[in-house]
């Protein structure tokens, strides 16, 4: 067992009826962007297999600055990456859960 402690993260995005695949498209972006950035072990998005407007992703990180900090310049750096259309398109704030991942199969 590591004694590193990754950051896990799980968030969850709830679209306005109808507008999950907008959702979904958006969040597949902000996977493209993360692409080669320092820190990010895994960015895997998502549907709910029972609900179409639902998005999940699930993020590991070498840590927690890597991961803010990650985020934030891909939001800001891609033009077709609007926080404001996201939340736009949400019925509800995102809901995020941070973990301390310990490892396992991928890691």
């Amino acid at each position: 067992m590591s004694t590193t402690t990754r950051v896990g993260r799980i968030m969850t995005f709830t679209a306005k009826p109808g507008r999950g695949d907008e959702l979904a498209t958006i969040m597949m972006q902000v996977a493209e962007g993360l692409r080669g950035s320092w820190g990010c072990e895994l960015y895997l998005v998502s549907r709910d297999a029972e609900s179409s407007d639902t998005v999940r992703v699930i993020e590991a990180w070498t840590d927690y600055a890597s991961a803010d900090a990650a985020l934030a310049t891909t939001v800001a750096t891609h033009a077709d990456i609007d926080l404001n259309d996201v939340l736009g398109i949400l019925a509800e704030p995102p809901e995020q859960v941070d973990l301390d991942a310990l490892g396992g199969v991928g890691l």
